[in-house]
């Protein structure tokens, strides 16, 4: 691994998160790009553990050697009842992002094609090729690979809806034995932020240490305070651990949003990450969306087309719109809305209708079992926007 080379490359990645991290180690995994030369740039080193990627898949994984923990048993809770999440044949996956950072930043330093550099980016300038612009130098890529969000998103200008996930996790660590590190708490509305979409995770990794996280879904964020004041009453009145210390924190925003955020995609410059759709707008997640689509992106490449062609398109962020409008205008609902799926639904179901992967027929499954006016109001107020049938 090189730095501070200026000379013209064949692809730039700008951003070394989840997805700029998932692209660079597929075209490193692919011959095809063995002999191009490659610029990830990105404002860090990736040197601390700043956040924690959870998602389900079938059998082994390819990031297994790292995962901190792997479950089989999951539950669902609210108020009224603990329900056991049928997962099988899926199995959830927590990583903690060092252990993903290091894999991926020692495979690079094993490469002599692909440059690092420590800057932040300025600006894009799409000629025959994109000037890349950071503080100190300009660099230049055929094609760059970009997952800065537009700044155009934040100005809300537009009828798109724009939901925040948002929350803050404490890593606890009790005196006695408190948890049971086999099974994981997928969400819990025991405790909630007056009447929002809001509810508590818990991932043990042993019998004296798990994260517990509360989480938002709402269009304002909270005050710092709130996070704690929630997560204190959860740990004093749900787990009641005795005494504990807070060894780790983690805290973050994830917009959960049905903006066009590829509108501006062309050949040359693709938005990755948020910035290019991969979050899943109605749940968040991310994690193997970012393998999947850097696997459709190294496809497009070799075939000499578009590298965003069918990235985060179909039926499924139809239902997305539809259900962050219900969330924005009656977020009261949240609980009920999990419940529903999640008591009616096996796990296995839910998640390969998150996954994208369901069959209609599984969907109209997981539709049924809503209350309809909601979704009524919400898919009238969609179409209305014309973003059904776009």
């Amino acid at each position: 691994m090189t730095t501070g080379v200026k000379e013209e490359f064949d692809f730039a990645i700008i951003g070394a998160g989840a997805a700029g991290l998932h692209l660079i180690h597929a075209m490193m995994e692919d011959s095809f790009f063995a002999q191009k030369k490659i610029l990830i740039i990105d404002r860090s080193a990736k040197e601390i553990n700043d956040r924690t990627w959870c998602f389900w898949e079938t059998g082994a994984g390819k990031w297994d050697s790292i995962a901190h923990k792997i479950w089989d048993k999951g539950y669902f809770i609210s108020p009224k009842q603990k329900h056991r999440l049928e997962m099988k044949p899926y199995r959830y996956k927590m990583l903690r992002s060092i252990d993903f950072y290091s894999l991926i930043i020692q495979r690079i330093k094993s490469s002599d094609n692909i440059t690092w550099i420590k800057e932040e980016v300025n600006e894009l300038i799409e000629n025959d090729v994109v000037a890349i612009s950071c503080s100190n130098q300009k660099y230049y890529a055929k094609q760059v690979f970009d997952s800065r969000i537009d700044k155009e998103f934040f100005e809300a200008n537009d009828d798109s809806v724009r939901i925040l996930q948002h929350f803050k996790g404490w890593v606890i660590e009790t005196e006695k034995d408190v948890f049971n590190p086999d099974e994981f708490v997928m969400m819990d509305f025991t405790k909630k932020w007056n009447d929002s979409a809001s509810f508590t995770y818990v991932l043990p990794s042993s019998k004296r240490i798990a994260l517990v996280e509360f989480t938002l879904f709402t269009p304002e964020l909270i005050a710092d305070e709130g996070y704690d004041r929630m997560l204190t009453e959860y740990c004093d009145n749900v787990l009641k651990p005795g005494n504990y210390k807070i060894v780790e924190v983690e805290k973050g925003v994830i917009p959960m949003s049905d903006y066009p955020f590829h509108k501006n995609n062309t050949f040359k410059i693709t938005k990755i990450g948020t910035a290019g759709s991969w979050v899943k707008p109605s749940s968040g997640y991310s994690f193997k969306n970012a393998e999947r689509y850097s696997a459709i992106i190294i496809k497009n490449i070799k075939k000499g087309i578009k590298p965003s062609k069918g990235i985060a398109t179909g039926r499924h962020r139809k239902y997305d719109s539809i259900f962050l409008e219900v969330l924005k205008n009656r977020n009261e609902l949240g609980e009920s809305i999990f419940s529903d799926m999640y008591l009616k639904n096996p796990a296995s179901r839910i998640f390969r209708f998150l996954d994208e992967q369901s069959t209609l027929s599984e969907d109209l499954k997981i539709i049924s079992s809503f209350e309809s006016a909601p979704f009524m109001e919400a898919l009238f107020k969609t179409i209305k926007k014309g973003k059904l049938f776009a």
